[in-house]
């Protein structure tokens, strides 16, 4: 697999997922996605990538109303006072095997260092003519450290929500053809 071309590479929402997953009421797990977002990715002339990365909090879908009108609300993402979820991410080797993707994230305003786990699915020129770019990349966060701290206590012990949350990205991206 060849490496991956220097420029300017642009989101493909339609190509695209960012999900997460939390445990609920200690026995299961709860999955849902963001359904708007925005990133750029610049590859340098050496290889290495800088990412950045605008998720609107307010695209949370669960496919549960009552449950994604909660997070979206203060209680969790606070989509009105805190609009977007970014991640940044400079110096990153992109090759052909897993890679590590570290970088910054903020959530509700509050910025923590992830590292992503990631992998270049390769890159590959559409019937279109576009060139494109595919990733898979998961990490698992303490949405506490964010402060997301609401939870409700269970009646056997335990809490509803899990602090845990593991994001799981499946991107694909197209090279700015006007470079």
């Amino acid at each position: 697999m060849a490496a991956l071309t220097q420029g300017t590479w642009n989101f493909d929402p339609a190509h695209s997922e960012i999900g997460l997953t939390v445990r609920h009421a200690g026995i299961s797990k709860t999955r849902a996605v963001f359904e708007e977002a925005q990133a750029v990715l610049q590859v340098a002339e050496n290889g290495t990538a800088t990412v950045e990365a605008q998720v609107q909090a307010s695209s949370f879908s669960s496919g549960n109303e009552d449950r994604d009108g909660h997070v979206r609300g203060e209680d969790f993402l606070d989509a009105a006072q805190h609009p977007t979820l970014t991640f940044r991410a400079e110096g990153v080797a992109v090759s052909d095997e897993e890679f590590e993707m570290p970088g910054e994230l903020t959530i509700r305003g509050v910025t923590h260092p992830v590292t992503f786990e990631a992998e270049f699915g390769g890159q590959a020129v559409d019937p279109f003519g576009a060139t494109r770019a595919g990733f898979s990349a998961t990490t698992t966060i303490s949405r506490k450290e964010f402060g997301l701290t609401w939870n409700a206590a269970l009646e056997a012990g335990g809490v509803l929500v899990g602090d845990k949350v593991k994001i799981e990205l499946e991107v694909a991206f197209v090279l700015d053809q006007g470079e």
